[in-house]
């Protein structure tokens, strides 16, 4: 397996906090081999308009390569900083982002770095995400540009947004669970010590951030204490006996601060929490229900349509995702890679995402790992759409090497 080159655009005065985070997501990504060895996912290279020092935060990168002499990139992220936001090097990083581009898989941005991939031109029209401190200034001056400034990420077609700070770890984790599976996306996460690997529509100001900004001092641990323990018993008696008050001086000075009661906000966090575990591949209601502290799945069922408004398993079936049937050959996977015709643009999906969000944009391939031929789909065609469907899933009943479909 030949590594990706990932290439961070570097500059003076850039948030070096983000680009090393980064980079160091990409660095300790590494697959076993065939020969017992380990070996790394990606290239990590930085590059600068010369090849000067670039001093930040009190910390100096010299940049590996320079915008004359730079190799082939597989994935271009522009750094942010508040260097970035000057007229000069925002045009001097635009133009050469716009030189790459045609030869470049795909083009990312960390926080204000989207100033200098917004100057190209390439976003307009497209979905992006910034900071929420720029979100007003960014739209300002780029009209064209639909953004979301209380996203964590956001891809739009090879365009990839990032707001910054530390939702660059969850972005690299991203992109490394696109490149090569949720399984090594979840290692690197424990490896780096993350608490959470958040998706790109989470908010950036969360709620329990803001219940620890807003609380008073007896409550500024609550809300952590709480989402780290989901499964514990986190009846109004435990928490006020946590917070060392009564259960009534509790109560009422909770809803006085917070304009909920302990309940609300408890139920609250766990169908937010619920709403993230539903979106994981292969993993049953009855150990979600048990891992928010629900004494059974009919319980967590009923209590998750009362506030979402449908089943979890409804839920689950119009985002697409579906548990896979298991085979005797467990541990491997299939893999379905649709390619719009029009676009050549590529994204995995799975059986049931396919025909209820795709087949109706276009004609498609169906590239499956491990098969020989390729399955394409014509979505004009009721009738043969499903049965194409129902052949595909008989030959994933039939393939040993599958125990599942794959859900980006």
């Amino acid at each position: 397996m030949s590594p990706k080159t990932i290439g961070f655009i570097v500059f003076d005065e850039m948030a070096a906090a983000e680009m090393s985070a980064a980079a160091e997501a990409f660095t300790r990504a590494h697959v076993p081999t065939n020969y017992g060895c380990q070996c790394g996912c990606y290239n990590v290279l930085t590059v600068g308009l010369t090849t000067d020092p670039c001093i930040s935060s009190g910390l100096m990168v010299k940049p590996t390569a320079q915008f004359e002499n730079a190799p082939e990139l597989d994935t271009l992220i522009v750094c942010g900083g508040e260097a970035i936001r000057a007229p000069t090097l925002c045009r001097k990083i635009a133009k050469w982002v716009n030189f790459r581009a045609p030869t470049t898989r795909r083009i990312a941005t960390l926080g204000t770095g989207i100033y200098a991939l917004a100057a190209t031109g390439l976003l307009d029209g497209r979905e992006v995400a910034t900071h929420w401190r720029f979100g007003k200034d960014v739209a300002a001056r780029f009209p064209r540009l639909r953004v979301h400034s209380n996203r964590l990420f956001v891809r739009d077609g090879p365009f990839y947004t990032c707001a910054g700070g530390t939702s660059v770890v969850d972005f690299s984790l991203a992109l490394i669970e696109a490149d090569f599976g949720r399984t090594l996306a979840l290692k690197l996460a424990r490896e780096l010590i993350v608490h959470l690997k958040r998706q790109g529509n989470e908010e950036q100001y969360s709620e329990p951030l803001q219940f620890q900004v807003e609380s008073s001092d007896r409550f500024s641990d609550l809300a952590g204490w709480i989402l780290c323990n989901l499964r514990e018993d986190l009846s109004v008696d435990a928490l006020a006996q946590r917070a060392c008050m009564s259960r009534r001086n509790f109560t009422r000075l909770f809803h006085k601060n917070f304009g909920k009661t302990p309940a609300e906000f408890v139920a609250g966090a766990r169908m937010t929490e619920a709403r993230r575990r539903l979106l994981v591949p292969r993993t049953s209601l009855e150990n979600i229900a048990s891992s928010l502290g629900y004494k059974s799945a009919d319980v967590f069922s009923k209590t998750f349509e009362r506030f979402v408004g449908m089943r979890p398993s409804t839920y689950r079936a119009r985002l697409g995702v579906v548990a896979g049937a298991r085979s005797k050959d467990e541990g491997r996977r299939i893999e379905l890679t649709a390619v719009r015709a029009e676009e050549g643009e590529q994204m995995n999906v799975s059986l049931q995402m396919l025909s209820a969000n795709y087949l109706d944009q276009g004609s498609f391939t169906i590239r499956v790992a491990g098969w020989p031929k390729e399955t394409e789909v014509c979505p004009n065609a009721r009738s043969y759409r499903a049965h194409n469907l129902r052949r595909m899933k008989r030959q994933l009943k039939m393939n040993s090497d599958a125990h599942s479909t794959h859900l980006n």
